[in-house]
């Protein structure tokens, strides 16, 4: 994908109305192309500065007044009590309606769906030609200072050796478009992406998902957003989230 295919699709990338395999190819391209990255930003900021603004425009009182005098003055009929009744059943029922349909609306997670596009699609990139580690260590005390250096804060990087998860080292990937850390884990041959980033606002359960073979284990806990993605099983990464848990929080590393 070129600068001119990209840039026309950057609004959607930004309002999440691009398809996964669109998505993909911007991403890609953004990841080689700091100009078109540059655009994504500065578009990014625009609409940040226009959601802070005041642009709400009160009308004058008189604009009601005026608009009344305007409106024909219709019969004022009295209704009926089975008029009242049925209007009351109507409304309670719209009630109870809306009410299950705002429950399932917030119980829906439609971000986590766009969250694991983007992930998948980084996950995918990762594994094209050299864009798998920009730090390539075992040790986790070379790739968790090198995050440190580059992030806001230092993600923890526990060894997970022992747990059969041998470290490869890490890199900094876009989620979002915004920065993440990305470390790095192989498993008899396959690899495992862990995305981490700053300010989780609440502690979310376990999701699990998949996208074009690839298994995607979402969580958030200790202030931070984790998505382990991996071609392994569902039960590896499960395996993978307990082990990193364990070995994260307990070592405090």
């Amino acid at each position: 994908m070129n600068c001119d295919e990209t840039e026309v699709l950057l609004h959607g990338l930004l309002d999440d109305e691009v398809d996964p395999e669109n998505a993909y190819c911007v991403e890609t391209h953004l990841g080689d192309c700091t100009r078109c990255a540059a655009k994504l930003h500065a578009l990014r900021v625009v609409r940040e500065a226009m959601a802070k603004a005041d642009l709400r425009f009160t009308a004058p009182p008189a604009l009601r007044t005026r608009i009344r005098a305007m409106l024909p003055v219709a019969p004022v009929a009295t209704p009926s009590w089975r008029a009242l009744i049925v209007s009351f059943s109507f409304g309670s029922a719209l009630s109870a309606a809306a009410a299950v349909l705002l429950l399932i609306a917030v119980a829906r997670p439609d971000q986590d769906q766009v969250v694991v596009s983007n992930v998948v699609s980084a996950h995918l990139r990762s594994l094209e030609g050299n864009h798998l580690t920009d730090v390539q260590t075992g040790d986790q005390q070379g790739v968790k200072p090198w995050l440190g250096n580059r992030l806001a804060a230092a993600p923890p990087v526990p060894d997970l050796t022992a747990q059969g998860f041998s470290l490869v080292g890490g890199r900094i990937d876009y989620v979002l478009g915004k920065p993440v850390a990305a470390i790095v884990y192989r498993r008899s041959g396959h690899l495992i992406n862990l995305f981490v980033a700053q300010g989780a606002e609440a502690e979310r359960a376990e999701r699990v998902a998949s996208m074009q073979g690839v298994n995607v284990d979402l969580w958030s806990e200790k202030g931070l957003n984790l998505c382990a993605v991996g071609d392994v099983s569902a039960d590896e990464l499960e395996d993978f989230r307990k082990s990193f848990e364990a070995a994260a929080w307990a070592a405090r590393i």
